[in-house]
């Protein structure tokens, strides 16, 4: 039987990406591996989830969620640094 952590590894992305998804699309977390594991792979994904992470962080500061924002902040920078094309 596959965990949750299994299909989150079988997605090339980390937790915190996921519950960023998950966030976005308001589905549960193994939804939102599922999500992830298409869009990782799919040639305009990486694109895609950038943006999904940056409308959570609009979301958070409209709302006042400062302390949460600011750590999608850091979700969104590391996912750039690891999925940016070579330059």
């Amino acid at each position: 039987m596959l965990t949750i952590d299994d299909c989150i590894g079988l997605c090339d992305l980390t937790e915190a990406e996921v519950d960023a998804i998950a966030e976005h699309e308001h589905v549960p977390e193994i939804v939102a591996a599922e999500m992830a594991c298409c869009l990782a792979h799919c040639a305009d994904g990486p694109r895609r989830i950038a943006e999904i992470i940056a409308d959570d962080i609009a979301d958070a500061r409209v709302h006042g969620h400062d302390r949460h924002a600011e750590e999608l902040v850091v979700v969104l920078r590391d996912f750039v640094m690891a999925h940016s094309p070579p330059v």
